[in-house]
């Protein structure tokens, strides 16, 4: 499936979650087999590359397409969480949201010194989610090789904030 057609299966909802904001509802390209698995393949693929030792999934969409491109490669995956949600020992960061500010962990084990990872999410939106989850990475010794997303909002700026040249979205809205 083209970039395209992929981005056809996505609603757009506006005003969600709250007035101004426009939501893209990636439920509807689950829904659909070809397309799920279409969407699953085009991340992947500039993934394999990169030689990850693991994909870092972040809550809770993240996790949706993290994890398998993580079994496809064959390694692990590790699942950044919201606050109070892992159960062993972690390390925290505050980051901004589009509409607010939250909290995300990681277990203080999960990543060893030098590990490759790459980051996994739905929509790349302001980019605070996933450089909080930069952080995170960074202060375990790991190091960031890619970010892939399924989706871009390129308006809302969110690239500026991550490193340069390592990440990738299928579509752009």
């Amino acid at each position: 499936m083209t970039p395209e057609q992929l981005s056809s299966k996505i609603r757009t909802i506006p005003d969600f979650p709250k007035k101004g904001i426009v939501f893209r509802d990636i439920t509807t390209l689950l829904q659909d087999g070809e397309a799920f698995a279409a969407a699953l393949e085009a991340m992947t693929a500039p993934i394999r590359a990169l030689k990850p030792d693991v994909i870092i999934g972040i809550e809770s969409r993240g996790f949706i397409f993290g994890a398998p491109i993580a079994a496809t490669l064959g390694v692990g995956f590790v699942p950044v969480r919201k606050l109070g949600k892992l159960p062993a020992e972690t390390i925290s960061v505050e980051y901004d949201l589009e509409y607010g500010k939250n909290v995300l962990e990681i277990h203080r084990d999960a990543l060893q010194k030098g590990a490759r990872v790459v980051i996994v999410d739905d929509v790349l939106a302001t980019g605070g989610t996933v450089a909080g989850t930069v952080k995170l990475v960074e202060q375990l010794g790991a190091t960031v090789v890619g970010i892939s997303f399924l989706a871009e909002l390129p308006v809302l700026g969110g690239r500026k904030r991550l490193p340069d040249g390592i990440v990738s979205a299928i579509i752009a809205f």
